[in-house]
């Protein structure tokens, strides 16, 4: 209730859920090469805090994964920390390690990308999906792709309210029917059909047919949601 005090902040979930297509998509290539059977697929997340804003962004990237490869399991790790270089690398390696062969991230850093690009060249079949900025200058091979907040969105409506006079809307949260949300360039790792799949689930979200949090979806202990 303050006139000077406004939130704003993008539909994360809806970028990290299509992330999660383009993990899937590089599973199930993964899947039907032989590298894995269907019910061994397992990626990790690196998890800043056990924060309502990182749960709902990791389960949303879960969820897109599971679109393509619906027995996957994910395992997530906590940094307690938004950027620290080595704890993030330090828990991608870890999760490699337990078997994860695809690692998200909700963490600030290059750390997990960098750790993964560093386990592939030794050798060890990993990618990494990361946040923020284009993650494939750190991780030319590992890196798949990157969810984004497209900032410029709300900029632009932030100065013309200031400059037209206008209320500022106080408290401001759009996604990708208005373009605040994205991913990033892909990766030459990418499975063939990636940005296909990946356009016609942008096209779903954009006109309303597809919501990522669709509780009609979902079950509890085998029962549906109401």
């Amino acid at each position: 209730n303050l006139a000077n005090y406004h939130n704003a902040f993008a539909s994360i979930y809806e970028g990290r859920y299509l992330a999660g297509i383009v993990a899937g998509m590089k599973l199930n290539e993964m899947i039907e090469a032989g590298q894995f059977t269907a019910d061994e697929a397992k990626i990790g997340y690196v998890g800043a805090f056990t924060y309502a804003e990182v749960i709902s962004g990791y389960t949303a990237f879960f969820l897109g994964v599971r679109s393509i490869v619906p027995n996957v399991t994910m395992e997530v790790m906590y940094t307690n920390s938004w950027f620290d270089i080595d704890k993030e690398g330090a828990a991608a390696e870890a999760l490699v390690a337990k078997g994860c062969v695809i690692i998200g991230q909700h963490a600030d850093s290059t750390g997990a990308p960098a750790a993964v690009q560093k386990l592939q060249d030794a050798g060890t079949v990993c990618y990494s999906i990361g946040y923020n900025i284009d993650m494939l200058p750190t991780a030319p091979t590992a890196a798949l792709t990157s969810a984004t907040n497209v900032w410029s969105v709300f900029y632009k409506e932030l100065f013309e309210a200031a400059l037209n006079g206008e209320k500022i809307a106080p408290d401001w949260a759009k996604g990708y029917d208005d373009g605040a949300v994205a991913v990033t360039g892909f990766g030459p790792s990418c499975a063939a059909g990636t940005a296909e799949k990946v356009a016609e689930v942008e096209a779903a979200l954009r006109d309303g047919s597809l919501k990522v949090f669709d509780t009609a979806t979902f079950t509890v202990n085998g029962e549906t949601v109401t």
